[in-house]
Order: structure tokens, then sequence, then C-alpha cells
């Protein structure tokens, strides 16, 4: 399968914080949620995918096409939507589909329309009247309106209410019923990504930490609640990080790393489980 997206060694350095040398495919025809804490390097990431920032080094590849050679005919091919609806407040819908008729050789007025009714947004209403969900929804349609083959998504559901999250998450799988479809999908809402994901990749301190299928992730990784002395019997690579309370020890471990004859009680772990075990949770091992 062709990949839609590969990072290879992609590098920025700031003064306080460094994106060191990542490596990550995006498969076409899926959804990759991008997690990671907040200053972990998730937007600096996003904008060097779209030569938003100087690279100090590495390669951007969209469609097998290097960004930096073919930015221009690249960009016809993509879809973004960051946290907000970044354009004048004076303008409407109809002004906003109009300007970008003239960017995008591909732009679908029909298709612009459609959405705008499918979303239930008035079309010659200034955006300073919408609502932040009204805003996130006209977002999405002006990324969906030139038939983009790759959405970025930056933190797209943030802030909405739970009935439009899961509108815009529709929306989301009905664009990847086409398998030349992809999505790459940065959230800190970690219940999206596990109902819509196929890859997840998670990001901490400018490292990636690990990138691997969902459905493998979340078999990979279990949640203990036992007592000091339980966790100390455990080998120690089959410990990623623990958190004590009054009532013992809880930690995340790795199954295929426990003793096969263990008699352990073990919950299933979600993809904010892994995420807080690796930034917060005392370290019993490292994940490879």
């Amino acid at each position: 399968m062709e990949n839609a997206l590969e990072l290879k060694g992609l590098t920025k350095a700031y003064d306080s914080f460094k994106l060191e040398g990542l490596n990550l495919t995006l498969p076409q025809g899926s959804i990759l949620g991008f997690v990671g804490e907040n200053g972990a390097g998730k937007s600096t990431t996003i904008k060097l995918m779209l030569n938003l920032v100087r690279r100090d080094g590495g390669e951007v590849r969209i469609f097998g096409k290097d960004l930096f050679r073919y930015e221009q005919e690249i960009k016809q091919d993509i879809g973004v939507v960051f946290d907000d609806l970044y354009a004048a407040e004076i303008l409407s819908a109809q002004d906003l589909g109009g300007a970008l008729s003239h960017i995008y050789r591909r732009w679908d007025k029909a298709e612009y329309r459609r959405l705008l009714e499918r979303f239930s947004l008035p079309s010659k209403k200034a955006v300073k009247e919408y609502s932040r969900g009204m805003r996130m929804k006209l977002a999405l349609a002006l990324a969906l309106s030139h038939h983009a083959r790759l959405l970025i998504l930056d933190e797209p559901t943030s802030g909405l209410d739970p009935i439009v999250r899961d509108e815009i998450l529709d929306v989301f799988l009905d664009f990847i019923q086409d398998e030349e479809h992809t999505i790459f999908f940065s959230s800190h809402i970690t219940s999206d990504l596990e109902k819509v994901a196929d890859y997840i990749a998670f990001l901490h301190r400018g490292r990636l930490v690990l990138a691997q299928e969902k459905d493998l992730l979340l078999e990979r990784f279990a949640l203990l609640k036992c007592s000091a002395e339980e966790l100390e019997s455990l080998p120690r690579d089959a410990v990623v990080g623990t958190r004590k309370n009054q009532f013992g020890v809880e930690a995340l471990v790795e199954r295929q790393s426990l003793p096969p004859a263990h008699h352990l009680l073990l919950d299933a772990a979600g993809i904010e489980d892994i995420m807080l075990f690796h930034v917060r949770g005392e370290k019993g091992g490292a994940v490879k």
C-alpha cells in the first residue's frame, strides 16, 4: 500500500525545544491519531508537514513526492483544519468559498453547497455570528470542497460539545470510505481517536515514543492494580510506569512481557492511560 505521508529524520530546534529526528509513515486509506502532551511538538510537526516553518533537517514526502520540491502541487491535494477557523470574521461562508475557488483547481461549488446544507450553515451570515461548533463545521466544509486526498487536522474537535464532535467524526469516517483518502488527526481527546483511528503515534518531548496500529496498541498494554510486593516480582521490562495510591500500586504493563503463568488481574488500558503513565508515571521500563 502506498504511503500518503512519510516523515524521515524530521528535525526542528528552538531555544527551549527540539523535535528530534522524527520518522513516521501513514499508509494511504487510513486515519492516524497523533497524541502527546502540550509542548510535545505536535503543532510543530504539522507546521513542518505544511512547510509553514523551516525544517532544520529531514524530509517530508506526501503521496511519494518531496514537499519542498512539489509544494504547490501537493497542497492541491491537502485539506487542513486547525483548532479554529482563522478567517476574517466579517466574511461569510459564501465569501470564503468564492475566495478558495480561485486557489484550488478542483474546487467543487456543488459539494461546498451540499456540505453547508448538511451542517445547517447559513451561507450569507458573517462568521462572527457563528458558534464555535459552526465555525469548525465551516472549516471542515472548506477543507473538503476541493476533493482533498489528505486531511491534516490539528485539534478540530477541541472545545466542542459531544453531539457536534460525534457529527464531525461521522464526516471523517465518511471521508475515509474512499481508499484514496487519508487523515492525520492530532487531538487531545483520546476517546475520539479510539473511535476512528487506525494507527496511533505518541510524541513526548519532541521524540516519537511509539507508533502502532491502534488495536494492536490497546492489546499490547494493560492496567494492573496490585501490591508493591507483587509489582517487585514482575520482570522490569514488563512495567512501563507506576503510580502509588493508598490501596497499593497501579501500573501500566506490557502483556507479552508478563510471566506466562501469572494470575494477575488486568484491566484494559486506553490511549489516555498509555499517555499518562509514560508522561507522569514513575518509570519501570522503557517502551521500544
